[in-house]
């Protein structure tokens, strides 16, 4: 764990009461819970990833591996017509549709038999894709994340906020967000604005970075502590929006999705650096270790 003390002084800030450190005991009574034995997929939700584009096959590849470990019922993978083989072979378990365009997403999706939706990782940015998504928040009423592409499209429409349901979460890194919402002369300017943006539009932030940030509309700040910096390697992102796109379609709400999932985002992290190291670490190596620390962080039967 990274001393927050020292990440507040190196930013030249001081401790509010408003801000809050993600740890297991902050988030116990959001941890996974014993299934029943009678459960079935249903219960645990479907959900829908609108991700790839032609040479990026690899983003959407790991967002849906990683959705799979986090526990959803069932996931549908839309993407380009030429990515079908790909997906169909590299993760089995996922369910896929297609686009009518062989190599971007470029015609709207209707979102209305999904839990939770995601969209974003490696999209690509042509013009009908923007269009595209535009559609998609217009119409969509389920639980919304945007990452990547997504918030790169979203950063040229005039006034997106106003497309912004409430029960959506952003996943920025530093320069999503400077596209997104223009440069700030500090990072405690960047925090105040996120934390105001949350309160005015309900929208949950995840702004990552060595301490992610998860911005919520009660205009709290939880910062994140675990992790590496091993995971600052191409993928982690996906893996991150796989990861909340797994518990967003169990039925936990935007903040409990934002706060669990960057905390067991950056503890795989950890476990994989036990193994790895941090210079060898990779995407994958997340996924690989995410079932393990989901064991070690649910909560135990009575």
């Amino acid at each position: 764990m990274k001393d927050f003390n020292v990440f507040l002084k190196t930013n030249g800030m001081e401790y509010r009461p408003f801000y809050h450190i993600l740890t297991k005991e902050s988030l116990d009574n959001k941890l996974f819970s014993p299934r029943d034995e009678f459960a079935h997929k249903d219960t645990f939700g479907h959900a829908l990833l609108v991700a790839g584009s032609y040479g990026k096959a690899g983003a959407c590849v790991l967002s849906a591996r990683a959705a799979l470990r986090s526990g959803l019922g069932l996931l549908t993978v839309h993407i380009p017509k030429s990515l079908y083989n790909i997906l169909q072979i590299s993760v089995p378990e996922a369910m896929v549709t297609t686009d009518d365009n062989e190599n971007f997403f470029s015609e709207n999706v209707n979102t209305e038999n999904y839990s939770a939706v995601a969209i974003g990782c490696g999209l690509g940015t042509d013009n009908q894709t923007k269009q595209a998504l535009c559609q998609l928040l217009q119409a969509n009423t389920k639980p919304l994340i945007i990452d990547a592409d997504g918030l790169n499209l979203l950063a040229q429409i005039p006034d997106f906020a106003s497309l912004l349901k409430e029960d959506t979460v952003l996943t920025p890194h530093p320069k999503e967000f400077e596209r997104l919402f223009g440069k700030f002369a500090s990072y405690e300017e960047k925090i105040n604005f996120i934390r105001s943006f949350s309160m005015q539009t309900g929208v949950t932030i995840v702004l990552k970075g060595g301490i992610t940030a998860v911005s919520v509309k009660t205009g709290e700040i939880f910062f994140n502590t675990a992790g590496n910096a091993g995971m600052a390697t191409a993928g982690s992102g996906d893996v991150l929006t796989g990861i909340l796109l797994g518990i967003l379609s169990q039925g936990y709400t935007t903040e409990e999705t934002a706060k669990l999932g960057v905390y067991l985002h950056a503890l795989a992290g950890d476990k994989a650096k036990e193994k790895t190291g941090e210079v060898s670490l990779t995407a994958s190596d997340i996924i690989s270790n995410l079932s393990e620390v989901i064991v070690q962080n649910s909560q135990s039967v009575e």
